[in-house]
């Protein structure tokens, strides 16, 4: 399917501020997604929170069933979180980890990810040890495949970095450690909504994703996936009546994956997503992607014929958020000049990836992340914006 823009910007909730380059940050919803996140709310006003939530019940169900159609796993497969930080968090927490033992990253690890890690080691006497990437940035499965011992208990790869287009091979990195057997998380917070996703194909044991990026859901949601059999390992430091319901005479684990689960949320929020994933899913995530990467390519092509512009995307396959730079101008100042002629982008630091940031000698890169919402006079605002910046 080819996605017409102006059709979609048509269905998007209208954008007041001018031109919106950063959905890698958070993605415009559509009107959809609004009318049901506000439909509820209203619902609970009318006849009470508990009431509201057993009447959407159905809906509830549904949303598990279109993200494990989403993710290519089943339905059980799936918990519902507040965002990306919460399901990687509460997956990794659930570990346990010895003096001694390794846990390999990929250079590129999105640095939440990165401190949650460096804490743990800190914490149990672990160490982190960073793989190195290959001559296109990726992470180098070779390389990697030479640092496995029986003493790594975790691969942890962040498909696609928060500070520009770079894409891992995260499938060849799951056949690796599947053949050996060692956990395996990604995180695709970046990739899920813009990027067919399977994760039978990916190999891994624990994938997450946030709502309010490239699927265009509402703030508070996300997506926390743990392969069936992965999910003995991972036993949660805390329980309630939600995560280990009451059977009578104990609390019981649950034995699918809402054991990760929390029990207090925001229903408005998971109906707009599943709102949300549904659109996508009808659409279609690949042609999503095409018009995404369609969208990012004339604007990487656009900034690189700008004196003063370097653009810093690395890898083979490129994901839609573009990054750069303007000579003799900080990203913040970048941001600010443009929000002051009505176009968002963002400025990444060194925090969001530290390991790459410094690898690179990068101080700060302004981001730009188009939609299917993006539309070639917005392509021209920001282009136009750009350069009367990089003068």
């Amino acid at each position: 399917m080819q996605i017409d823009p102006l059709a979609i910007k048509r269905e998007t909730a209208p954008y007041l501020a001018g031109t919106y380059f950063n959905s890698a940050a958070a993605a415009l919803m559509s009107r959809a997604v609004v009318d049901a996140t506000v439909a509820h709310l209203h619902r609970e006003t009318a006849v009470g929170s508990y009431v509201a939530q057993a009447e959407a019940a159905e809906h509830l169900a549904d949303l598990y069933a279109a993200a494990g159609e989403l993710l290519g796993c089943a339905a059980s497969e799936i918990a519902l979180t507040s965002g990306n930080t919460e399901g990687w968090r509460e997956a990794v927490g659930a570990l346990r980890f010895s003096p001694g033992d390794r846990i390999l990253v990929g250079r590129s690890e999105w640095g939440g990810n990165y401190a949650a890690l460096e804490h743990i080691a800190r914490r149990t006497g672990a160490v982190v040890e960073v793989v190195p990437c290959n001559a296109f940035g990726e992470i180098c499965v070779d390389q990697l495949a030479n640092m496995l011992d029986s003493r790594v208990r975790l691969i942890s790869v962040t498909w696609a970095p928060a500070n520009g287009g770079l894409v891992n091979p995260v499938a060849a990195v799951g056949q690796l450690a599947r053949a050996v057997g060692i956990p395996y998380f990604v995180d695709a917070a970046q990739v899920v909504g813009q990027l067919p996703v399977n994760v039978e194909h990916v190999g891994c044991d624990v994938l997450t994703a946030p709502g309010r990026k490239w699927l265009r859901g509402p703030r508070g949601t996300g997506l926390l996936y743990v392969r069936k059999t992965f999910l003995p390992h991972l036993v949660p430091w805390m329980v309630d009546t939600h995560t280990a319901p009451f059977n009578g005479q104990v609390y019981q684990l649950r034995d699918d994956t809402r054991r990760l689960e929390a029990s207090e949320v925001s229903l408005a929020a998971q109906l707009g997503l599943r709102i949300a994933i549904r659109a996508a899913l009808e659409l279609g995530v690949q042609s999503i992607g095409e018009c995404i990467a369609e969208r990012a390519r004339t604007i990487r092509a656009s900034l690189g014929d700008i004196p003063g512009v370097t653009l810093h995307d690395l890898g083979r396959q490129h994901s839609g958020s573009v990054s750069f730079t303007v000579k003799g101008v900080p990203a913040s100042k970048v941001k600010t000049l443009l929000a002051s002629e009505g176009v968002q982008v963002a400025s990444n630091g060194e925090a969001f990836t530290p390991l790459d940031m410094r690898a690179r000698g990068l101080v700060d890169i302004v981001r730009a992340s188009p939609h299917i919402y993006t539309t070639d006079a917005d392509i021209a605002c920001l282009i136009q914006a750009v350069r009367r910046v990089a003068v």
